[in-house]
């Protein structure tokens, strides 16, 4: 043993390599005990292969050792050998002191396999053996935490909290509080976040989204400023903290945040997008069609930011822009019914009817249950005189809308005028 306490001083005086090769010298001449503890040390140093070595050299003697078999299942599981650390762990017998212990490294090999149901058989025998065990509590509530069952999971964690709030640096609160958060119980969820004092900016981050999925726009404006604070690059908070602040009627500094983001992150089309939102609804057209144009540049595909650009040039009445933009973007292959509803309204406003109708056309494939479009389309076509088709549109129109009296009294009217013809 005085070799084994020189080397042990050695590693406490930061020389490892030293006592490794003191060890290593010793073992032919040290007992089983001593070459235990060795193995012991080579583990914790990340000597594995000398650890196995020894370990199987032990267990050709003991063949019935748990304490070998567990020792060396978890060298087996660093070297992601999962079948031979089950192999060895399923040796350990009903009545062995490790057996529950053996049970719960097991259910965790089978859970990183997938296979969650053997696993929770696993781990419900442990249960069984030792009710009161914490850490298969804990395993329990992880088990069922990472396959989705979080009504299963809360079960096990409110069980640990009132014994311990961290197991193996795993905040209880905090799975507490995903766990109700996942089941749509926020307010409960926010209860945990707010007891966890951590200022993480990952937990942070989260926090703030119950809190906002609990109606608490205040509490995540806060969380997420305080993320912002202590990591400005947490590129995620700003578009969220941005519509924080436009549901709380705070327009400005929504814009503000949203600018703030995209100085972070240029390529953030999203950021783009809301701040061209924030800044027409602030009235400054010029800034919101810069920010809009630069998301539609980003993403030609981005409905939002197309729709809001078409709104811009709408309110500076530049229906040739809209024509322009959509002709553009579709020629990059984006593409949707929305998009030719619009090029038709822009074509009538510039009097191109035979445009308007061939893109009304277009839209009708897709949008012929929508009677807001509907409605449009038949008066459209009663303007060009195509009174039969606009009988049957707005016919259509009245089946989806059949509480609307104008416009039957005036399909009504207009059938008897075309019947008469």
């Amino acid at each position: 043993m005085n070799t084994i306490r020189k080397a042990m001083q050695l590693i406490e005086n930061n020389e490892p390599e030293q006592a490794i090769v003191l060890l290593k010298r010793y073992t032919d001449k040290a007992n089983e005990d001593e070459l235990q503890i060795i193995a012991e040390i080579f583990i914790e140093l990340g000597f594995l292969q000398d650890a196995e070595n020894i370990l199987k050299q032990l267990l050709k003697k003991y063949p019935k050792n748990s304490e070998l078999k567990i020792m060396l299942s978890e060298i087996y599981v660093e070297w992601e050998q999962d079948e031979l650390a089950i192999s060895l762990l399923n040796e350990i017998d009903k009545n062995d002191p490790n057996y529950v212990s053996s049970l719960v490294q097991l259910a965790d090999l089978y859970q990183v396999q997938g296979l969650f149901e053997v696993a929770e058989q696993k781990l419900l025998t442990a249960k069984s053996i030792n009710p009161d065990e914490l850490l298969i509590d804990f395993a329990l509530g992880e088990l069922y935490f990472s396959i989705g069952e979080y009504k299963k999971s809360l079960i096990y964690y409110e069980k640990i909290l009132p014994r311990q709030d961290k197991v193996v640096q795993v905040s209880i609160k905090e799975r507490l509080g995903e766990a109700y958060a996942a089941t749509g119980e926020y307010e409960k969820a926010l209860i945990y976040f707010k007891e966890n004092k951590s200022k993480d900016p990952d937990f942070l981050y989260r926090y703030g989204i119950i809190a906002y999925q609990a109606d608490r726009t205040d509490i995540a404006i806060k969380v997420w400023e305080d993320v912002l604070k202590i990591d400005p690059a947490y590129s995620t908070v700003y578009p969220r903290l941005a519509k924080a602040y436009e549901e709380d009627g705070n327009i400005q500094e929504a814009l503000i945040t949203a600018k703030k983001g995209i100085q972070n992150d240029e390529f953030q089309k999203e950021l783009y997008y809301l701040a061209g939102t924030y800044a027409f609804q602030l009235g400054e057209t010029a800034t919101s069609k810069q920010f809009a144009e630069h998301a539609v540049a980003l993403d030609p595909d981005y409905k939002d930011a197309v729709l809001l650009l078409i709104e811009i040039y709408k309110s500076d009445n530049d229906y040739e822009q809209i024509i322009t933009l959509l002709t553009d973007i579709k020629k990059q292959g984006a593409s949707d019914p929305v998009y030719e509803w619009e090029l038709a309204k822009a074509s009538i406003e510039l009097d191109r009817y035979d445009d308007a109708l061939n893109h009304y056309e277009d839209a009708y494939n897709t949008l012929n249950q929508d009677s807001e479009f509907l409605k449009e389309y038949g008066y459209f076509l009663v303007e060009e005189g195509m009174t039969e088709k606009a009988i049957a549109i707005l016919e259509k129109y009245l089946v989806l809308e059949s509480q609307d009296e104008e416009v039957r009294e005036y399909l009504f009217r207009m059938k008897d005028t075309f019947d008469r013809s």
